[in-house]
């Protein structure tokens, strides 16, 4: 895609036709400014407002987070949408009141929950370090951002996340945070993939900012290369922590999540 290219000129095939198009975005650092402790963040209510109107508009809006999906729909407070969770472990469809889990995903949750709960127990430094606890059912989460050391918080990560791999788990970094997780193939493409099943859907939008949204915006290409979808356009979000591969992959870059009202602007 060209970099002259204005957000209006890249969107136009969602504008198009809006009832054939999905816009789909992530969650903390795109709708919701990111915040010192996670359960602080929301999503500001002009966004929220542009947000309502998109889903009033286009044929599926959705919002892709590394949180629990129900979690997701509290921070964004729209229930006409859907949500996918957990990395696409979970799917929360518009209307419905209980995720559906992807099942390998929600079998090999069990083993994360007792690392998770073993580690916390009998670590004592993650308690000396104030290291944050997010339970988030079958991914458990390590927060450090805004502890008194973070250099040493990010230290005692690397232990805990080479004690969760020799356990045979995976883990995956993000901004200032330590997910293990089961060892299943489920991310954020693969979620979407799992949303835009079967749906009468040519064009989609997504929208994000963490090396997480990296798997949305391969996945939506893998979609279009598979003949599924014949538009695809990734937006990234900067800030101070944009990683560069995001940049370097997104079709368009906005900045922070006033650049992304731009972008629902944009879409209406």
């Amino acid at each position: 895609m060209s970099p002259a290219l204005t957000i209006e000129d890249a969107l136009e095939p969602l504008r198009a036709d809006p009832r054939r198009s999905a816009v789909l975005l992530d969650v903390d650092g795109t709708l919701a400014p990111i915040v010192r402790h996670a359960e602080d963040a929301h999503v500001p209510e002009p966004t929220r407002a542009l947000l309502i109107r998109v889903a009033q508009r286009y044929g599926i809006v959705a919002c892709v987070s590394g949180r629990r999906a129900t979690t997701a729909r509290r921070i964004v407070a729209i229930g006409s949408i859907s949500y996918i969770g957990n990395h696409g472990g979970e799917l929360l469809r518009s209307g419905q009141t209980q995720p559906e889990l992807e099942p390998r995903f929600a079998r090999e949750g069990a083993r994360v929950r007792a690392f998770a709960e073993e580690t916390w127990r009998n670590d004592g430094n993650l308690h000396r370090l104030r290291i944050r606890p997010e339970d988030k059912g079958e991914i458990a989460a390590l927060h450090w951002r805004g502890t008194p050391d973070e250099a040493a918080a990010e230290a005692a990560m690397r232990e805990v996340a080479r004690r969760a791999e020799e356990a045979g788990l995976a883990v995956h970094w993000g901004r200032k945070v330590l997910e293990v997780r089961p060892p299943t193939a489920v991310d954020k493409g693969a979620g979407i993939a799992w949303l835009l099943e079967g749906a009468d859907v040519t064009a989609a939008v997504y929208v994000g900012d963490d090396t997480t949204d990296l798997d949305a915006f391969r996945g939506l290409r893998e979609l279009v290369a598979a003949g599924r979808l014949e538009t695809a356009v990734c937006v990234g979000v900067r800030s101070e922590e944009t990683p560069a591969e995001l940049e370097r992959e997104a079709d368009l870059l906005v900045d922070g999540p006033r650049g992304v009202r731009r972008v629902l602007e944009a879409l209406l």
